[in-house]
């Protein structure tokens, strides 16, 4: 029913020559305290998508871009069969369709540099029936009998213990650390960056809140044979808070030498600009995404652009390449649970309208050219 067995279907169980062989199960991969991605480091990554706005854009942003997908398999049935599932498929508890369960297990992978999802079969176990973006908070990665197999535990509340069925769980590493069996995230690089651009902020704002809502200070100076009583003072001071607080315009009437001079006007706030691009800029590179797609001009020509448009779509096949093996799994999973067999294969569609344009172009001219050289060589051939 299910088709005969491939060998590069079977789970690896040979042992690396490279793992010494006196290294205990647990040591696998090196793991210590430090070799699982704890709560607290995946708290900071939240915390820096939910401060630093630019960081949450681009990410998102990656996402959007990754585009959709079909699935091309040996035969019209087959294919066809993958093609809906692809679209009907339920994606946690409100999505239809993988491409859901493609985007949230991306945003994992991109975060935190792990994301597990989980394949629900139907009751009659004829099919995939949904699929699960796991929480990391719920679940660990961790080594197996082979460094070529991790397995993946539930973190419950009575223990942590390896998932029954793991042949339903799909995982992903991102820029896997070698020896480790943990992913790197891809804003790990950036909570320093992060505190110093929060800092200028910061900066900014409390400056602007003593220099921008003006203070005044008011000074009376008794005069030569004037005599200065506290209730002078007072009723100085309550006539400026009428006239200050006043709905409409007011004029400030007192009698003396009375001087008013708003509070801070003598500095300067000082210029943060270069400071805030360098930073950003920092920021930028390590996400891989160019400025003047998240609305930031540095005076960016037509050229420069395009040149950055090459450098996304590389980034951008690179995480569909982290993502296929998740997706062809749980594909041929359903196949073969309604009797194909077979290996599938994932079709992305274009990244940008731009490269489809100039793909057309190129095509258009080619046939052009055909057309000439056929009339050429017909004009030769009468002649």
């Amino acid at each position: 029913m299910f088709g005969r067995k491939k060998r590069g279907d079977a789970r690896v169980k040979t042992l690396a020559q490279t793992v010494p062989k006196n290294r205990n199960k647990a040591d696998f991969f090196g793991i210590t305290a430090a070799g699982y991605q704890s709560r607290t480091e995946r708290a900071l990554y939240d915390s820096m998508r939910e401060s630093v706005p630019i960081i949450d854009a681009a990410i998102e942003k990656i996402i959007r871009l990754i585009g959709g997908f079909s699935i091309e398999a040996n035969n019209r049935e087959s294919r066809e069969a993958a093609n809906s599932f692809v679209k009907n498929v339920q994606s946690n508890g409100t999505d239809l369709g993988l491409g859901g369960f493609v985007f949230s297990y991306l945003n994992s992978l991109l975060t935190y540099g792990e994301a597990v999802g989980e394949m629900i079969l139907s009751r009659n176990r004829d099919g995939v029936a949904a699929v699960y973006n796991a929480s990391l908070d719920d679940v660990e990665i961790r080594p197996g009998a082979s460094p070529l197999d991790p397995v993946i535990y539930l973190n419950g509340g009575s223990g942590i213990k390896p998932v029954k069925n793991q042949n339903l769980i799909v995982c992903s590493l991102l820029n896997q650390k070698p020896g480790t069996v943990r992913g790197k995230s891809l804003i790990s690089g950036l909570p320093f960056m992060s505190e110093i651009l929060l800092k200028i902020f910061g900066s900014v704002k409390n400056n602007w809140e003593r220099v921008g809502d003006v203070r005044f200070a008011v000074t009376y100076t008794p005069g030569q044979g004037d005599t200065f009583s506290e209730e002078s003072a007072r009723q100085i001071a309550d006539e400026w808070k009428k006239a200050i607080r006043s709905d409409s315009v007011c004029d400030f009437v007192s009698v003396g030498n009375v001087s008013i001079r708003a509070i801070g006007a003598e500095a300067e706030i000082p210029d943060c600009e270069v400071p805030l691009r360098a930073v950003l800029e920092q920021i930028l590179s390590k996400l891989g995404i160019p400025p003047f797609l998240l609305g930031i001009s540095w005076s960016s020509t037509e050229r420069m652009s395009e040149q950055q448009a090459d450098i996304l779509t590389s980034e951008l096949e690179y995480y569909r390449a982290a993502v296929e093996p998740a997706i062809r799994k749980i594909v041929e999973m359903h196949l073969r649970l309604n009797g194909f067999s077979g290996d599938v294969r994932v079709l992305w569609d274009d990244i940008n309208l731009q490269d489809t344009v100039e793909l057309s172009q190129a095509r258009l001219n080619n046939a052009h050219a055909m057309q000439i050289e056929k009339e050429i060589g017909w004009e030769e051939d009468n002649g």
